[in-house]
């Protein structure tokens, strides 16, 4: 049977979902897709996208790539628990690394028991750099830009009507002289709502109209004209609080473990060796959510990055502090150039689907729970770090990936992973000696 975008229909998550699925981790596969479909009213053909792995097609997969032979498949899970600014919300996740989903999972649990996430996002504005040299007044040429800048807006906006009905189009006009090894540069961003799209094409459409206008007024020659992945006026931000007694783990207290969140906190805010750990993990759930909703992950890792060293130093993108009153709070801040309409997640059925699941209606509803999930795994990581280490629940989840490439098969998946785990060795020869035997 083929499932066509037309059969999937995005709603809002109906008012009997709830995201705390307790037991959710032991139900087989299709026992989880169907308690994923009473929740958030999934169709026939959207459950086959899911459970038959029919969400491309190699048809789609030419069109949408060069040189295509073929599919490449990821793990696509469901991290539960989440309240997103007091909505649940169930989490698609595209990722094979292994503890991730349930790291998000757990840290959304103990979020939950004082309301969840909070979490907004700014207007969806992104910048398009025209890159213009041999200027010969470079500061005359700022003045030139600045004094057409309405004109230039209306040159930009008459582009795309679409865009300007749904109450998208030019916000702005900026220009500043830049010194580089090549000379001075004349660097014009134009500003553009985007409004649900990533926005990509409708920038990078809008500077190649505006450079030949540019050129004119300053005198310069126009070079780059493309849009900035730092997407610094589109930031999304989610915060927590959670009370420091849900954080008690064996023999810590919760007091114990809240400092040692703050701790580690600490350590990436100053240490770029750190933070980039820090940040990998925070990425870890942001890019798992932006992969299933068919967004760019690369643009959305390039522009946090860059985020996190606008400082001059690279740094983290996370913050955890105790209050003093018995909470720890989180926030985290991002730039997170997400849609929910055009490219990939208009073609890709799954990535149609895994919105569907999360009930988000904007690139502003996504871009919350995105970052709410980027946090959520900073929390995961951060608790294992100040208690048992990161590797005792990373590795014994890994244990099973570890069993599948010795070459176990079905039951002796687990049977091979426990045993590993008793013996705390996960290695490769291990699991290879166990299968023979």
């Amino acid at each position: 049977m083929m499932v066509t975008l037309k059969s999937i229909s995005r709603a809002p998550m109906t008012p009997k979902a709830n995201s705390r699925l307790s037991g959710f981790y032991d139900l087989t596969i299709q026992e989880r897709l169907a308690r994923v479909r009473e929740q958030v009213g999934l169709t026939d053909d959207e459950i086959r996208i899911l459970g038959e792995g029919m969400g491309l097609s190699l048809d789609r997969a030419g069109a949408m790539v060069e040189n295509a032979v073929g599919l490449y498949a990821l793990p696509l899970g469901i991290a539960t628990n989440f309240v997103v600014n007091g909505r649940d919300v169930l989490v698609p996740m595209a990722i094979e690394e292994p503890s991730v989903i349930a790291g998000a999972s757990l840290a959304a649990r103990l979020g939950r028991q004082s309301g969840g996430f909070t979490a907004e996002a700014d207007d969806p504005i992104m910048i398009g750099q025209i890159q213009l040299v041999d200027l010969q007044d470079p500061y005359a040429a700022i003045e030139a830009v600045l004094a057409s800048k309405e004109r230039l807006m209306a040159l930009a906006n008459a582009l795309d009507p679409v865009l300007v009905d749904l109450g998208g189009g030019a916000r702005g006009i900026q220009a500043r002289i830049l010194s580089t090894a090549k000379g001075p540069m004349l660097i014009v961003h134009l500003l553009v709502d985007v409004r649900d799209a990533m926005g990509a094409n409708a920038v990078n459409t809008a500077c190649e109209r505006l450079a030949p206008e540019l050129a004119a007024l300053t005198g310069g020659t126009p070079y780059l004209r493309i849009l900035s992945n730092l997407a610094d006026h589109r930031l999304a931000h989610a915060r927590v609080a959670i009370p420091e007694e849900v954080l008690a783990f064996e023999a810590f207290t919760g007091a114990q473990v809240a400092e040692g969140i703050e701790l580690a906190w600490a350590f990436a805010a100053a240490d770029p060796y750190r933070a980039a750990t820090n940040n990998k993990g925070i990425m870890n759930g942001v890019d798992a959510v932006v992969l299933a909703t068919g967004n760019d992950w690369r643009a959305v890792e390039a522009g946090a990055h860059a985020y996190a060293a606008r400082s001059g130093q690279y740094t983290s993108l996370s913050t955890w502090r105790r209050d003093g009153a018995g909470m720890l709070v989180g926030d985290l801040e991002l730039p997170l150039a997400l849609g929910t309409v055009g490219g990939a997640t208009r073609v890709h059925p799954t990535a149609q689907v895994a919105l569907k699941i999360m009930g988000v209606r904007s690139a502003g509803e996504l871009a919350q729970v995105v970052a709410s999930v980027g946090l959520a795994q900073n929390l995961a990581a951060l608790r294992a770090l100040a208690t048992e280490g990161i590797q005792k629940g990373h590795m014994a989840l890994h244990a099973r990936q570890v069993a599948m490439a010795a070459g176990a098969l079905g039951p002796d998946i687990d049977r091979i992973a426990e045993a590993m785990i008793e013996g705390h060795t996960i290695r490769i020869d291990v699991a290879r000696s166990m299968l023979n035997q």
